[in-house]
């Protein structure tokens, strides 16, 4: 076959890409989070060997992505902060310390929108189970952005977090396909992901006014948006869950 996980250390120039490939995969507002101005260029600077892509060399088309950083984590529930935006810092704050890390903290996996659907999503997050661990570290983390959570924005994160199917299953598509791939539901944190902007920024982004103040629903939200005119602010916290895998039990026996 001729598909393959690259590294961005490898074809950095790939990752030209990747605003047209994924274009519209999640919504324009993720796009701008807070922790995107200090942190995530850095990525590709200081950690570009944990940041890759499943690429087709035959037909030259990249299949999907997955980000990753190492961090430091002491197994505990209560060690893995309140989410994507912590551990994104902590992890860096541990490197420029020179803290040995113990773990690897997953960031996304997304996949284009000509390719979901074939499994691709469980072929990268498997990749990422093996890359912990091939780098030595006995667990992976991964600070859920619940896919379908968007439909019940008023529902509290804890409780969506452990929704499950009439076969006991979990939910959530996202969530479930994790935990079949050996993941645990850890923990379930309201504020995961800051992203902040102006009125007009938040009103481009989500196609809505928003003519007064206070808490809004919006398309795509996982949460409220908390606006206020006066301030010309509009804050939005994401929730997440959070997934630990240990790397040192196998894979089942239908994900290689």
């Amino acid at each position: 076959m001729s598909r393959r996980f690259v590294y961005h250390s490898e074809r950095p120039e790939l990752w030209d890409r990747i605003p047209e490939v994924f274009a519209g995969v999640v919504p324009e507002y993720n796009l701008h989070g807070d922790i995107n101005e200090t942190h995530w260029n850095r990525l590709f600077e200081e950690f570009r060997d944990h940041q890759f892509l499943l690429y087709d060399e035959e037909r030259d088309e990249i299949l999907g992505a997955g980000r990753s950083l190492p961090r430091v984590w002491d197994g505990t529930p209560e060690d893995l902060g309140s989410g994507l935006d912590d551990s994104i810092s902590a992890a860096f704050i541990a490197r420029d310390a020179g803290k040995k890390p113990t773990a690897l903290c997953a960031l996304g996996v997304e996949v284009p929108p000509d390719h979901q659907g074939g499994g691709i999503s469980r072929a990268l997050l498997t990749h990422l189970v093996e890359m912990t661990r091939d780098r030595g570290f006995a667990h992976l983390i991964v600070p859920v952005r619940p896919i379908w959570k968007h439909r019940y924005p008023l529902a509290p994160i804890e409780g969506y977090a452990h929704w499950k199917r009439e076969d006991g299953e979990p939910f959530d598509p996202w969530i479930r396909a994790q935990v079949r791939l050996g993941g645990r539901v850890t923990a379930a944190v309201e504020r995961s992901s800051r992203i902040t902007g102006t009125v007009a920024e938040w009103e481009s982004w989500t196609k809505m006014a928003f003519p007064g103040d206070g808490d809004y629903v919006f398309p795509e939200g996982l949460s409220t948006l908390r606006v206020d005119r006066a301030r010309d602010k509009a804050v939005y916290w994401e929730p997440g869950v959070w997934i630990t895998f240990d790397v040192r039990q196998s894979l089942p026996s239908d994900a290689a």
